[in-house]
């Protein structure tokens, strides 16, 4: 008869398979820096200083590669900040499919720089910025792999862009100084920017509150909800809303929280 494995003891083992798998990602991504000529650094628009990887930008500089900075998901902000040190940059909305043809003459044009038959763009950034959706319009079809939690790209994919110019792309990965388990303050970055999947969360309330707090005005607005600047009061509320109640109909704020979350990281609230 074979063993049985408690739901407990396969999470346990599946944890301990992406945390083996993740520390390649850090090896995977310098040797596409290395190999590459040209970086593409997709960030998220509502969050560049957030989305990018400084750790990594200080190699590409010290290799003296050029860097285009593609900030993507466009379409969820209404005004775009000035930040000279993001040059040159390109503003992206994959789920629009705008600027993709700006890109791609830019990479072209960048391309004929560099004296070459086949030149090699990397494409790096955090999870879930849209690296592969990005990949997938620039190449014209479903290459690269496209998944809703955070790390879907398991390995370096080389796709064709056009004669002489291939993308080389890569999992998402957090600087290596960033990974944690226990800072909520870090925790909470990645969950905002999408780093870190709502499903993935150990305490999705805590990292809630923190979004509340930042943006009170745009929660209140999206779920008619005032919080009189008390985040407990929103998860509260939204629950009861919901009808996400335990016992004696107390509010499942875990439950909630991660609603509040999902929505947070599927787009449905701009900021």
């Amino acid at each position: 008869m074979r063993p049985r494995y408690s739901f407990s003891s396969r999470r346990t083992r599946h944890l301990k398979k992406i945390s083996k798998q993740r520390e390649k990602y850090p090896d995977l991504l310098k040797k596409i820096i290395k190999d590459s000529d040209i970086i593409l650094e997709v960030l998220d628009a509502r969050f560049p200083e957030e989305t990018r990887n400084y750790e990594i930008e200080e190699e590409i500089k010290k290799l003296n590669e050029k860097i285009i900075y593609i900030l993507n998901k466009s379409d969820l902000i209404m005004n775009v900040k000035e930040n000279k040190s993001l040059n040159p940059r390109v503003l992206v909305s994959c789920k629009k499919r705008k600027g993709i043809k700006d890109l791609r003459n830019l990479i072209k044009k960048e391309s004929k720089k560099i004296k070459k038959d086949k030149v090699l763009v990397g494409v790096i950034g955090y999870p879930n910025t849209g690296k592969s959706s990005l990949i997938n319009l620039l190449v014209g079809k479903s290459s690269a792999g496209v998944g809703s939690d955070a790390g879907y790209t398991r390995g370096i994919q080389k796709l064709k862009l056009s004669q002489g110019i291939v993308l080389l792309d890569s999992p998402g990965v957090i600087p290596v100084k960033e990974y944690s388990n226990v800072n909520k303050e870090i925790i909470t970055k990645h969950a905002k920017v999408g780093g870190r999947s709502y499903s993935q969360v150990k305490e999705p309330e805590i990292v809630v509150a923190n979004l509340i707090k930042e943006y009170k005005n745009v929660f209140e607005k999206f779920y008619n909800i005032k919080t009189k600047n008390n985040p407990e009061i929103l998860i509260e509320e939204l629950g009861k809303r919901k009808g996400f109640l335990k016992k004696a109909g107390k509010v499942n704020e875990d439950k909630t929280a991660r609603l509040i979350l999902k929505d947070w990281q599927d787009g449905k609230i701009k900021v």
